[in-house]
């Protein structure tokens, strides 16, 4: 059992919906990341993604696009990243970490060598987006033998056929994306969401949570209404590029997750 298992069997116990946040790690600097992350559980986040900063991030819509940008120019690495979550880690032992983001990074480090420091980290799970499920000698497997759930991504164009292939190694949860298309797009729609997410969970006992297109308390809420949570990232890293303070981010979290745990 890994803390996101514990986190989703304690929300299941509750009668709860898990409201999943993302954030850049090191946009628009380092302090300023960490002291947002820091404060993400408090805001009522039950699970916190840590996006990876890369220079090509294909699924990306530019609003994260940019924020890998100015993380990258403020000196964010994937050790940084890894800093970040330690710290975050020394003050919470119980809200699970999620790095997300591009193989590249975590194949320049090296894989035991990442493996055994996003371990040592308190990191808990992995979303590595350019990884298919016919590459999971590469890092899926091994990561899931260090204890770290890895998390895939299924899509609108995930059809029956495809499907079992995606859910043979994940586990966590099954993060399904409810556009198709880039981060940041279009805004979801629980009506059409609500039989995907059916479709999913007939074929997995793993919690299902929804993401892209969330942008307002009222989205989250109808999100996490049709599944096990719901998650916001590209809304909450515009806030950042906005310059807001992180008190009133960390507001707007707060918001979003009260609509995701009223579902």
């Amino acid at each position: 059992m890994t803390r996101i298992d514990d986190t989703f069997a304690r929300l299941r116990s509750e009668g709860r919906k898990a409201f999943v946040a993302y954030v850049m790690a090191g946009d628009p600097d380092y302090e300023t990341s960490l002291e947002l992350v820091r404060g993400l559980s408090g805001a009522g986040v039950d699970v916190i993604e840590l996006g990876l900063p890369f220079t090509d991030p294909m699924a990306d819509g530019p609003t994260i696009q940019l924020a890998g940008q100015r993380a990258l120019e403020a000196g964010q690495t994937l050790a940084r990243t890894l800093d970040i979550a330690r710290a975050v880690r020394e003050e919470d032992d119980a809200t699970p970490i999620v790095l997300m983001g591009y193989y590249n990074p975590i194949y320049s480090m090296g894989v035991p060598r990442f493996l055994e420091a996003a371990k040592a980290a308190g990191v808990d799970g992995l979303i590595v987006v350019d990884l298919p499920p016919e590459e999971d000698d590469e890092l899926c497997l091994p990561a899931q033998a260090a204890g770290l759930n890895f998390i895939r991504l299924a899509t609108p164009t995930t059809d029956d056929r495809r499907l079992p292939k995606v859910l043979q190694n994940t586990s966590g949860f099954v993060y399904y994306v409810s556009i198709t298309g880039i981060t940041g797009a279009a805004a979801a729609q629980a009506g059409e969401v609500g039989p995907e997410v059916a479709r999913i969970k007939a074929q997995t006992d793993l919690p299902v949570v929804v993401g892209f297109g969330i942008r307002t308390p009222e989205a989250a809420e109808a999100m996490a209404g049709v599944a096990d949570g719901a998650v916001v990232g590209s809304a909450i890293v515009r806030q950042v590029e906005e310059g807001r303070p992180v008190s009133e981010i960390l507001d707007y979290v707060r918001a979003l997750a009260a609509g995701a745990h009223r579902a």
